[in-house]
C-alpha cells in the first residue's frame, strides 16, 4: 500500500514541513497534536480545553485516516508542567476509558507558550474500520 498524508490546513504543517497524519498499511501514525483550533487557529488558556480539542483534532484526524478513536494502540501526552497532567484526567478518561491504549506522559517544552499539552497517537486500523 502506498503511504497516505493527511494534513490539517495548520501553518505549522507547511512551515515545518511534515503531516498531521501518516496512514502506512493498516497503521496511522498521528503527529503531536496541541489544543489550536485549526479552523481559527486559536488556542484557549485552559489546559481542559487544549486536551478536549486536542482529542477532537486527533479524532477528525483519524476519520479522514479511515480510523477512529478505538483503533489507538499508544499515546503520547506531552506538558511543559506535569504538574497540571492531573488536570486532563477526566477529558482523557471521557476519550480513553474504555479504549485504554498504552500511555506514556512526559513534560518537555513546547513550540509555543500557548501551548499546555500536545498528545501523540499511534492507531492500528481494526478490519470493521
Amino acid at each position: 500500500m502506498k503511504r497516505k498524508l493527511i494534513s490539517s490546513g495548520s501553518t505549522f504543517e507547511a512551515n515545518i514541513g511534515y503531516s498531521r497524519a501518516v496512514v502506512q498499511d493498516n497503521w496511522v501514525f498521528v503527529s503531536g497534536t496541541t489544543g489550536y483550533d485549526y479552523s481559527t487557529m486559536t488556542i484557549s488558556d485552559a489546559i481542559t480545553e487544549q486536551t478536549e480539542q486536542c482529542l477532537i483534532n486527533i479524532k477528525h484526524t483519524l476519520e479522514q485516516a479511515g480510523a477512529s478513536l478505538s483503533d489507538v494502540v499508544r499515546v503520547t501526552y506531552i506538558l511543559p508542567d506535569a504538574n497540571e497532567f492531573e488536570n486532563c484526567w477526566p477529558v482523557l478518561k471521557k476519550y480513553f476509558g474504555e479504549i485504554r491504549p498504552a500511555a506514556t506522559m512526559f513534560s518537555a517544552a513546547l513550540a509555543d507558550d500557548k501551548m499546555k499539552i500536545e498528545i501523540q497517537v499511534t492507531a492500528l486500523k481494526s478490519k470493521n474500520t
